[in-house]
Formats: C-alpha cells, structure tokens, sequence
C-alpha cells in the first residue's frame, strides 16, 4: 500500500496522523479523526513534553487524553535524524470515545446487576466491585475499590480466594465453582458463579461473578430434613397415609396404609390410587372433592370412600384430604389418611338409600312401627327390607345389623344421629 492509499483509508476512519519537527510544530497532518492543522497543533500543545519525551528515551510512548470534547489514545515516536541533524516527532491518535461510552454503559449495567462482581489484580486488590458485591460485606463499591481482599474476608476465605486467583492468572482459564464465606456477622455463607482472567489496563486481572445462594441453600436443606421427618413419621407412627400426585398417583405411601391394600409399599409406587377404589354411589362425590383440592379450592375435606384390597376384599374408610399446595391456583399433590376403617368383606350389593335409611332408623334405637311411619313405608315394605338386609349383611337381628353395618363401613361411627358414611363433610379452611 503506498502513501496516497494509506491516507485514503485514514481518511475514513476515527484516526488521524501528524509530523512535527523537534519544537513540536506540525509539519503535516492528516486522517479522519481530525485533518485541521490547527487541530492536530492543539493536541500537541495539550501533550506538551509528554508529546517530546519518546524522543530523549528513543522508544514509543502511548497515553490517553481528553481533548476537544473525545478521548483519544494516542501514540508518539520519533522518526530518524535528517541529514542536517535535526529530529522530527511522528504521531498517531485514534478516537475512542465511542467504545469508551460502550465500556461506560456496561458498567452502569453492572454496576447495578442482582449478581455480585468484581476485578481484582494479581495482589488482590480491588479494581472494580459492583453493589451487589458490596453488599456482602456491608459497604459500598466506593469502599471496596483500591483495598486488598483481607480487608474483607476472614485470613482463611482470604488464602482461599488468593489461592484460586494465583490458579486463574497462572493457566489463563475461566472456573466455575462454588466457594463458601462468612458474612460481616460471621454466619457462613455460600455463592456459586464464575472466575476468570481479564485484561484490565496493561495487566492481567482476575474477575468472578457470583451469585448469593446462601437463603436458597439453606432452604433446600430444611426442605429436604422436613421431607425426611415427614417420611419418618408415615413410616414409622402406623398411621395409614399415602402422598398422591395431582394426577392420582401414589408418590410415598406407609407401610399401614399399603397393609390396608394387601401390597408393599415399594411395589405401590406409581400406581394410580384411583385402581384402589370400589364402585360406590359416592364415588362421583369423591371426584369433585378431589377436582376443588387440586384447585386449591380447598385446604382440607374429610370424606369417605370404599376401597378394594390387592385380593379382592372390599372395605370403607373415612379420609382425611389435605392439598399440599405448589403453583397458585394448583396442588403439588394431595396428603390422603385413612382414619375408622370398616371390616374387609366380600363385595355387597349396593344398598338403596331407604335401605340405609332404614339401618340408620335402627341405630337410632326406633321401633318397627316408628320406622314405617317417619319413611312412609308400610308394615309389610318395612319387613320386605329387613329380611333383605338380614341376607346381604348376614345379620340375624336388629342389634346384628346395627353392628355390621357400623363395622362395614356403611353408618357413620362420628354421626350422631346415626346416618350414611357416604355423605362428605368439609373440614378445615376452605
């Protein structure tokens, strides 16, 4: 490329060039950046012996300076005596205040960033924090700057963190780890992020980026002891209990409750729990029980519900619902107890409702006649359904019936007076 084409392209770019002789006058100049020679004349005039000193050492000097409202980087370096002795001093100026207002950006995004982040030379001392990181410690990023890490950090974190930005500076790579400190109470904290090199000036620097995971952690473990005492106490309190999905699903069950089912528990997981229900005239009923819980219409409802074990034995159970709640407007799944559970029996015919109308009458210790009468049933109707209650319960007497129909499950053994086990009752805050 020669001369014309080099000032061509300089010509269009941020960059301008001067010659000037050894008292600093501009013999010529040229560039995009600024072509005026009065122009190129000031900034030397603003260098003022900055600009001659490459010449007494011999070598290139490179500096920034404001001038004419941009930030320039310029370079200086002498150029070879003429024939009559006399030096000349060549220079070179490039505008970077167009990056520089890119870098200042960053930095106000930075600055102001949930993460904490800082640069730090290779003798630990600050160069840059953010606020969040100086919130760590309590401070401000003024505070930070310009102090070296033990001012900070305990003398154990500190060697830690030193020794891991000698490793940063030493191969030149990037680390992703988490790391443990003490916050300016003392208590332990955790953060996890990234550390890596940069070049920061003419030197090389270490940066990190962290995030404060000290609340989130703590939380995760008092989650996990709370699951585990949970799990301890359905496993080993005998109450029967199972942990559902949403969907129906058994998520963890006790051993009492998979007693109850003829299983193990181990051979229950993932099983839909709906498997386990008999037909039952309330069996709808428990549907729209179970659609408000997963809702989160409701906390908790005490219900009823007939179940059939893995042999084929049919029994009633009162149960406690309670919704464990996960997104808004939607259970994580739902805690099901089984409390009062019936007698396993053979499967029955479903009872009609004066039929256990009638069971109730009897529990409430009512005569034949009272019977009839509150039911509007004659004498002869009335014996017909006794007689056929005899048959399906295998009860011989009115004191036999009132027993097995309390044991099956079919009477309420909370109700007072006396009435069908099948009728949900809410219980708890909706």
């Amino acid at each position: 490329m020669d001369e014309t084409s080099l000032s061509t392209l300089l010509d269009r770019m941020p960059v301008s060039w001067w010659e000037a002789d050894e008292g600093l006058r501009v013999i010529d100049c040229g560039g995009g950046a600024f072509r005026d020679p009065l122009m190129a004349q000031r900034l030397l005039d603003t260098l003022g012996p900055r600009a001659a000193r490459p010449v007494a050492h011999g070598g290139i000097d490179r500096l920034q300076v404001h001038f004419a409202g941009r930030l320039f980087d310029v370079s200086c370096y002498p150029e070879r005596p003429s024939a009559h002795g006399r030096g000349r001093l060549s220079g070179l100026a490039v505008d970077i205040s167009t990056v520089t207002s890119e870098r200042r950006r960053y930095d106000a995004f930075a600055d102001f960033a949930p993460a904490a982040a800082f640069i730090r030379d290779g003798h630990g001392r600050y160069l840059w924090a953010n606020h969040a990181y100086a919130h760590l410690y309590g401070t401000t990023p003024e505070e930070v700057v310009g102090r070296p890490v033990t001012d900070f950090d305990a003398p154990e974190d500190a060697a830690a963190f030193l020794a891991l930005d000698r490793q940063i500076l030493a191969s030149g790579k990037p680390v992703r780890h988490t790391l443990g400190f003490h916050r300016p109470d003392g208590t332990p904290g955790k953060a996890v992020g990234h550390r890596f090199p940069v070049i920061e000036g003419r030197q090389t620097c270490v940066a990190g980026i962290y995030v404060d995971i000290t609340d989130y952690t703590r939380a995760l473990s008092q989650r996990r002891a709370a699951e585990e005492n949970l799990q301890a106490l359905s496993e080993h309190s005998g109450l029967p209990c199972a942990l559902l999905s949403a969907g129906g699903r058994i998520q963890r069950i006790s051993g009492a409750a998979a007693g109850l089912l003829r299983a193990r528990p181990a051979d229950l997981l993932g099983r839909s729990a709906h498997g386990f229900l008999a037909p039952a005239d309330d069996l709808a009923q428990l549907w729209r029980v179970w659609r408000e819980l997963v809702a989160c219409r409701r906390r908790r409802i005490q219900t009823s519900a007939a179940f059939v074990s893995a042999d084929g034995a049919h029994w009633r159970a009162r149960l406690l619902l309670t919704a464990v709640r996960g997104d808004p407007g939607r259970a994580r799944g739902v805690w099901a107890m089984l409390t009062h559970q019936g007698l396993p029996h053979r499967p029955l015919p479903a009872l009609t409702a004066a039929q256990i109308r009638i069971l109730a009458k009897l529990a409430a210790g009512h005569g034949n006649n009272e019977i009839a009468a509150s039911l509007g049933l004659s004498r002869q109707t009335l014996d017909y359904h006794l007689g056929r209650l005899r048959d399906l319960l295998g009860a011989p007497t009115r004191l036999a019936l009132v027993g097995r129909a309390y044991v099956l499950g079919i009477l309420d053994p909370q109700a007072w007076p006396p009435r069908s086990a099948t009728m949900p009752r809410p219980s708890g805050p909706r």
